[in-house]
C-alpha cells in the first residue's frame, strides 16, 4: 500500500493565481471556489520590461493562473508566459494556464503562402514556460487543441447563454438562430436545436486582410421572426453591423445579437449602440471598459464564465469528468 501511495502523483490544495487581463472575472472563480486570489507582485519597469514576485511558496500545488489574453495582448500574454515560469521554477505540482480568451485564435492556418500559424506559437510558447494543463473558453477554431502536447479543456460558454435565452424565448415571435458566417454554422446549429429553433446562414466572402467582410446572402428564412444573431466574438463589429442590416432588409422583427468575447475593439460600441438590436448577450471572458458597456446601456446582458471556469477548476482538481458537466 504504502508503495502505491508513493507511485501516486498527489497535488496539494488548489492556488489561484491573477494577471491583470480579467481581475474581476479572476475574482468571481475564487469566490465561486471559495478560495483566495494568492498575492503577487507585478511590477513594469521603465523599459518595460515585466517582473513578477510571489507573496507565498507554491511548492507542491496545484495552481491555477487566470489570465485572459484581449487587449493589451501582448502585456496579458507575457504576463501569463512569466507568472507560469515563476511558479514553475517555485516548484508547483501541476499549472493549468486558464485562458478565458485565447489571443491569435484567428492565425490557426496557412491559409496564403508566407504567413505565420501564430496560434500555434503561443501554444508552444505556453508549455515552454512549464503549463502542465490548459483551459481556453470558445477558441475561433477547434484545432488550436492539437497545436498543445499538453492536456487541457476547450470549453463552451453556450451552456451559459443558452439557459438565458430559453428564459427570454417565451416572448419572442418564431424566434430563428442566424449565424453571422458559415464558419461557424456548427456550433449555431447546436444553439438552434437546444433552443429548438430553426436555423438560417449569412454567407459572406472575406475579400482582403484587413478586417472588412462582404456580407452577402442570407440561406434560410428570417422573415417577420425575431432573430438571434450569434457569432463567437465581436472584434470592430463591422460583421454584425452587415448582419443585423441584412436581417432587418430581410424581414426580421426584434434582433438579439450574442457572442462570447466582446473584444469590442476601436469604435465597436458606438457602432453596435446605433444598431436596431433589442439586446446584445455576451460574457465576461474578456472586460468591456465601462465607458463602452454605457454606450449599450441596459441593453448589455453580461452573462458571467466564473460559474463554469470555476466549476472546471474543482473537477480538474479533484480528478472528475468535466464532460459530465455537459451530458458528455
Amino acid at each position: 500500500m504504502a508503495h502505491n501511495a508513493l507511485d501516486m502523483k498527489v497535488y496539494g490544495g488548489i492556488k489561484l493565481y491573477a494577471g491583470t487581463g480579467s481581475p474581476e472575472l479572476a475574482q468571481h472563480v475564487a469566490d465561486y471556489l471559495g478560495e483566495p486570489l494568492c498575492g503577487r507582485d507585478i511590477i513594469q519597469f521603465p523599459n518595460e520590461n515585466l517582473f513578477v514576485k510571489l507573496h507565498s511558496s507554491v511548492r507542491g500545488q496545484d495552481v491555477y493562473v487566470i489570465q485572459t489574453t484581449s487587449s493589451p495582448v501582448h502585456r496579458n500574454l507575457m504576463e501569463l508566459l512569466i507568472m507560469i515560469q515563476t511558479l514553475k521554477l517555485d516548484s508547483a505540482a501541476r499549472i493549468t494556464a486558464v485562458i478565458p480568451y485565447f489571443a491569435y485564435g484567428r492565425s490557426d492556418k496557412k491559409d496564403q503562402p508566407r504567413v505565420p500559424i501564430t496560434a500555434r506559437l503561443i501554444a508552444d510558447m505556453i508549455q515552454v514556460a512549464g503549463a502542465d494543463r490548459y483551459i481556453i473558453i470558445e477558441p475561433h477554431a477547434g484545432q488550436v487543441q492539437g497545436f498543445f502536447s499538453i492536456p487541457g479543456d476547450i470549453l463552451t460558454a453556450f451552456y451559459r447563454i443558452t439557459e438565458h435565452l430559453v428564459e427570454i424565448k417565451q416572448k419572442m415571435k418564431d424566434p430563428v438562430v442566424v449565424t453571422v458566417d458559415l464558419g461557424f454554422a456548427k456550433k449555431g446549429r447546436n444553439l438552434a436545436a437546444n433552443l429548438d429553433a430553426p436555423i438560417a446562414f449569412i454567407e459572406k466572402r472575406r475579400v482582403a486582410n484587413d478586417a472588412k467582410a462582404q456580407a452577402l446572402t442570407i440561406i434560410g428564412d428570417v422573415n417577420d421572426r425575431d432573430v438571434i444573431l450569434v457569432d463567437d466574438e465581436i472584434d470592430t463589429g463591422g460583421s454584425i453591423v452587415q448582419a443585423v442590416n441584412l436581417v432587418k432588409q430581410n424581414g426580421a422583427r426584434d434582433v438579439y445579437v450574442i457572442c462570447v468575447h466582446p473584444i469590442f475593439s476601436s469604435s465597436a460600441s458606438e457602432r453596435l449602440a446605433a444598431l436596431p438590436v433589442k439586446q446584445f448577450i455576451t460574457t465576461d471572458t474578456v472586460p468591456i471598459p465601462p465607458e463602452k458597456a454605457s454606450l449599450l446601456g441596459d441593453r448589455l446582458k453580461i452573462i458571467s464564465v466564473a460559474p463554469l471556469l470555476g466549476e472546471v477548476i474543482l473537477r480538474a482538481h479533484q480528478g472528475r469528468s468535466v464532460g459530465e458537466m455537459f451530458n458528455e
